[in-house]
């Protein structure tokens, strides 16, 4: 037990790594991973469904002479959590998926079945998909050509370039608030003249009206005084012919 915490140990003179022998593993040795269910299967012997997910204290080892683009497949071996029967998967690098070999099946998995439609689809989703990717990849190389385009343009702009078109643009700001300026004043003017006009057209209405308002009071006047005047002649003429009617029966009454 006081070994166990030896940092440093001893190595006597005499000690030459090179005498020790080389202890020479074989190729398809196991090793003890932790190791996770990639999808859902059901045990053949005992029916146990086991769910994604679930860890296990599984054993590695290496696929002898199976590759796929220089890359070594694995085999796994493991127990079900029921009957303890054994089960083994191994990977499947050129679908990127894992393979049951023995003591399991794979059960229905939603996403797996969509992949594969969508990889054995009609040739019209897949002319859709081609033709995305076709317009994404245009779309990538117009932007690519813009900057470029507007890197090279910055890198031809000098200070005084960039002096002179400042210049050039307060110029164009200052002329263009000079014609708003003038705009604005050939619009008041105009506006005045309007007004103006306006003004002195409403004055001769008024003056023709007030024109028109005397004539009428007098004609109403004159109609007037002549029902007046044809009034009092009548009873002139009413009251003379009654003093003769009275001055008539007068002398009548007295020769009776």
């Amino acid at each position: 037990m006081g070994e166990r915490k030896v940092l440093n140990k001893y190595y006597p003179p005499s000690f030459d790594p090179k005498k020790i022998p080389r202890i020479r593993k074989p190729k398809n040795q196991q090793k003890n991973v932790r190791y996770m269910l990639p999808f859902c299967i059901r045990c053949n012997t005992c029916g146990n469904y086991i769910s994604r997910g679930t860890k296990f204290n599984s054993r590695v080892e290496e696929v002898i002479n199976e590759t796929y683009l220089g890359l070594k497949t694995h085999r796994f071996y493991f127990k079900c959590t029921k009957c303890c029967a054994e089960l083994i998967l191994k990977t499947d690098l050129q679908n990127s998926d894992y393979v049951v070999e023995s003591g399991a099946t794979r059960t229905y998995d939603q996403h797996r079945d969509e992949k594969q439609a969508e990889e054995s689809g009609d040739a019209m989703s897949s002319l859709e998909k081609r033709s995305l990717v076709s317009k994404r990849e245009i779309e990538v190389m117009a932007a690519l050509d813009e900057m470029k385009s507007m890197k090279s343009r910055r890198m031809s702009v000098n200070v005084d370039s960039m002096l002179e078109a400042l210049s050039r643009r307060d110029d164009e700001e200052k002329a263009k608030e000079e014609d708003a300026v003038l705009i604005k004043s050939i619009r008041f003017g105009k506006q005045r003249r309007i007004a103006e006009e306006a003004t002195d057209e409403k004055k001769r209405r008024m003056e023709a009206i007030d024109e028109k308002k005397p004539q009428t009071k007098r004609l109403a006047c004159g109609i007037q005084t002549s029902c007046v005047r044809i009034i009092t002649s009548k009873k002139k003429a009413t009251s003379s012919m009654g003093l003769a009617s009275l001055c008539h029966n007068y002398g009548s009454d007295e020769e009776d």
